[in-house]
């Protein structure tokens, strides 16, 4: 006759059905290794909400959060590489440019809190940082015929601003909003702060800027039939 192992035994009573006490624990031990796996892996990732990261207010100032910055665009995001873009300038130019990302991060650096009103009806206010447009467009070299800047996304999208109006209002190329580095979502890398215009005036998602004496050209939403000048005082439509 086999003897029975009393260590065995008493190992198998341990983990027999009717031993609750042990189930519970073992839950509780489960529950725990979810809960430390779900941590390490949040921290590994680093990737932080964007309306968790913001700043709220500047020099007394209160603003809008990124997040009512609605996603308004034709094809939806743009997912663009950093380390594979370029931004083209060319046109009426005399140094046509292609620039990475960081050639543009290289030009000196401003902020300012700028308001955006989209025809559709919402509006935010935001705090911008960039670039000056006008820096860059130095670096190309405007010929003297140039009118207007032709802003090119990535999805297609479209449209332009004055020249004169580009330099006299100090026109931001954006890679930040209220201090984080735009998302996808919000128009990565750069994004046109066409102030005191409609919304479809701030392109995101710059891939191009094309110099032209074409001061008749319109863009989208232009086509469409909404103002060119896009003044915010102003009509949205055309006549």
């Amino acid at each position: 006759m086999k003897k029975s192992n009393p260590a065995l035994s008493r190992f198998l009573k341990i983990f027999s059905p009717g031993n609750i006490k042990l189930r519970y624990l073992l839950l509780l031990l489960f529950l725990a290794l979810a809960l430390a796996l779900a941590w390490y892996l949040r921290e590994q990732s680093g990737t932080i909400r964007l309306s968790d990261a913001e700043v709220r207010e500047y020099q007394g100032e209160r603003l809008s959060s990124v997040d009512d910055l609605r996603e308004v665009s034709i094809s939806g995001p743009q997912y663009i590489s950093a380390d594979n873009y370029r931004l083209t300038i060319d046109g009426l130019v005399d140094n046509p440019l292609s620039l990475t990302y960081e050639d543009v991060l290289d030009s000196q650096h401003y902020s300012k809190v700028v308001d955006i009103h989209c025809v559709v009806g919402w509006s935010a206010k935001i705090l911008w940082e960039g670039v000056l447009l006008k820096d860059l467009l130095e670096l190309a070299g405007a010929k003297p015929e140039a009118e207007i800047a032709i802003f090119h996304a990535e999805d297609g999208f479209t449209s332009s601003l004055p020249l004169d109006f580009i330099s006299d209002n100090d026109i931001l190329l954006a890679y930040k909003i209220n201090d984080v580095v735009l998302s996808p979502e919000k128009g990565f890398p750069f994004q046109v702060v066409a102030e005191q215009k409609w919304g479809y005036k701030w392109v995101k998602w710059l891939t191009r800027i094309e110099l032209s004496d074409d001061v008749d050209y319109r863009g989208t939403y232009e086509q469409a039939g909404y103002s060119n000048e896009a003044d915010i005082t102003g009509p949205k439509r055309e006549p």
